[in-house]
């Protein structure tokens, strides 16, 4: 049996936690979750090995689990249901409801002495898109694919969302290093994300797109498919 710090590879996925290990993935992840997931893949190919290696191999994780593609959750439920009514406190049963409207929001105004401490704000939102993969789970091809859609959507925006796409790969140095000292520009994942695949082929298909004044900011292939994030 591998420590952490030894498995070089997801078949060798399953390890007995070190003492004092947080994650929500050593928290539910019994032998008995383990035997009974363990040679299972979700509906699209991605295989519950690929799913906790991360997780698995940096102990320190916070939560130490993802997703290929959205049929991940049912397919691997026995642990991502746990995980899920934990983190977020929504049991299987539980129903999302969305509502895109302010009314009814309790939001009372910020007294002018809150408002002089702010100097910015950024508000973030991750996406994906229904029809491809998750980032692990995404092949070079689809990455490529979706890449080239979400490009065609964003170079449509007009207005004060209108701007510029930037593809990392053919970056010039003067962008980039503008983009560096914007605080905008994201690097190659980490170590987590190197675990689960989602550093494959970088920086191929990854970009930022952002308007003129550079207060509305897309990040493409990051970790999610979509980073959106408003500025002010």
């Amino acid at each position: 049996m591998k420590t952490d710090a030894e498995l070089k590879d997801k078949k060798d996925c399953w390890l007995e936690f070190p003492a004092g290990t947080k994650s929500l993935l050593s928290k539910f992840c019994t032998k008995e979750v383990f035997q009974q997931l363990t040679s299972k893949t979700d509906d699209l190919g991605f295989d519950f090995a690929t799913a906790i290696f991360s997780g698995c191999k940096n102990t320190d994780s916070g939560i130490g689990v993802y997703a290929g593609s959205h049929s991940s959750y049912k397919a691997f439920a026995p642990l991502m249901d746990k995980i899920i009514e934990d983190y977020h406190g929504h049991g299987p049963a539980a129903k999302h409801e969305s509502k895109m409207s302010t009314d009814g929001m309790k939001c009372p105004t910020l007294p002018l002495a809150g408002q002089m401490l702010i100097k910015s704000t950024r508000i973030r939102v991750a996406r994906n898109v229904a029809k491809f993969n998750l980032g692990p789970g995404l092949s070079n091809e689809s990455r490529a694919t979706l890449e080239g859609d979400i490009q065609k959507a964003l170079t449509s925006l007009n207005g004060e969302l209108e701007g510029t796409y930037y593809s990392l790969d053919k970056m010039d140095e003067k962008t980039q290093k503008q983009l560096i000292e914007d605080h905008f520009l994201f690097k190659e994942g980490d170590r987590f994300l190197e675990a689960c695949n989602l550093n494959r082929n970088w920086p191929k298909n990854r970009g930022i797109y952002h308007n003129k004044d550079k207060t509305f900011l897309v990040w493409v292939n990051e970790e999610d498919h979509l980073r959106i994030i408003s500025m002010q």
